[in-house]
């Protein structure tokens, strides 16, 4: 050891006066000893020695060179290093030795890694570029084949395999892969019928509802900006093949006296405000302890809902609420697919009334 801290350097190399880190970088320069890539001569020129290593890989004849860049594209390819193997394969096309045998086994060897890479495309256009060489290489037949999988291009996979089980009807790896693609492709259509039935259903049962809502005669007013709690509201038949079934739907208690109101998920049209107000005002007497909410009790209120000009109808506590619906005179919509009812105590009643202003109502609709 130096006395810079240094190792010190064996005797021969000793009177050059160079630190290890210097004959490292020297050393580095030479083809043989190399770590990593230096194509300098350490002043800026090239690297003759690399150059002299990079020209040996073509010498020879064209076809030679070729055979050199395929062993050692094969290589590669065993160490599943694929895209390094690729370019050995495309250095060794570009010889254009001429040599059929040659060229056709590059073109599949380089379709085998692009295979193994997903480069599906790639693979196939090397399959068929192969193939224009040796049209009956069948493992192009294969590998194209697998590619065309791999994209989920079913019919053209099939369309490969079977032709080539035309040239080599026994080749257990093709009828594998034309088995596989021919139960994906049965599984896809059976997805798609699925699908398409599914649609079909849903079209149906859509005009099922239609349909009962026109034959009750109900109206279904949309508003621009429905409250948050309707954004999933919905308006269904309890059997949504049958017209005949009850309409099911959410409703909206609105309490105007105190502003405040309830959300119903779902009621059936055979629902009465009676029912609805057992299920809002079930409380606990601290509620009813409440100044504002002291007939708050279902035998003090009353039951009122909006009609389709604006105004105000009082609604019996025990008539069903497609009686309500259903009647042509006054009209009486759903909004938002939901249904909407103001519960009112009767002391207060008249004078909540007086508020009333049916063009206020019709803007909020807007």
């Amino acid at each position: 050891m130096s006395s810079t801290g240094q190792p010190e350097l064996p005797p021969q190399l000793q009177n050059t006066a160079q630190k290890v880190d210097d004959v490292m970088k020297e050393l580095n320069r030479m083809p043989f000893f190399m770590t990593q890539l230096d194509e300098t001569d350490g002043e800026g020129g090239e690297n003759l020695g690399l150059e002299a290593l990079k020209a040996l890989a073509y010498e020879g004849e064209p076809d030679e060179v070729a055979t050199n860049f395929k062993n050692q594209g094969n290589d590669c390819y065993k160490g599943k290093q694929y895209k390094n193997a690729i370019e050995f394969y495309t250095k060794g096309l570009e010889m254009k030795c001429g040599v059929d045998a040659l060229e056709a086994s590059l073109y599949l060897n380089r379709a085998a890694c692009n295979l193994e890479l997903k480069n599906y495309r790639k693979c196939v256009n090397d399959c068929k570029l192969c193939l224009k060489i040796d049209p009956k290489n069948i493992k192009a037949y294969f590998r194209s084949c697998k590619a065309y999988f791999g994209m989920d291009r079913l019919d053209e996979a099939i369309e490969v395999a079977e032709y080539a089980l035309a040239l080599e009807p026994e080749n257990t790896a093709i009828r594998s892969v034309l088995a596989t693609a021919q139960q994906r492709k049965g599984q896809f259509k059976a997805l798609a019928d699925k699908k398409q039935r599914e649609a079909q259903e849903k079209q149906m049962k859509q005009v099922i509802l239609a349909n009962a809502i026109n034959l009750r005669h109900i109206l279904v007013v949309k508003t621009p900006k429905p409250a948050a709690l309707l954004g999933d509201a919905k308006l269904r038949l309890e059997d949504e093949t049958d017209y005949g079934s009850q309409l099911i739907f959410p409703a909206m208690v609105v309490y105007p006296t105190t502003d405040e109101f309830d959300f119903i998920a779902e009621i059936s049209e055979l629902t009465t405000p009676a029912e609805m107000m057992e299920m809002v005002l079930n409380r606990p007497a601290a509620f009813f302890a409440e100044p504002q909410h002291q007939n708050f009790h279902p035998k003090k209120m009353e039951a009122y809902m909006e009609t389709e000009t604006g105004g105000l109808i009082r609604v019996g506590k025990k008539v069903a609420i497609n009686n309500v619906l259903m009647a042509d005179k006054p009209s009486v919509p759903l909004f938002d697919n939901s249904l909407r009812i103001y519960f009112v105590p009767k002391v207060d009643s008249v004078a909540w009334i007086a508020t009333w202003d049916k063009e206020i109502a019709l803007k909020k609709r807007l």
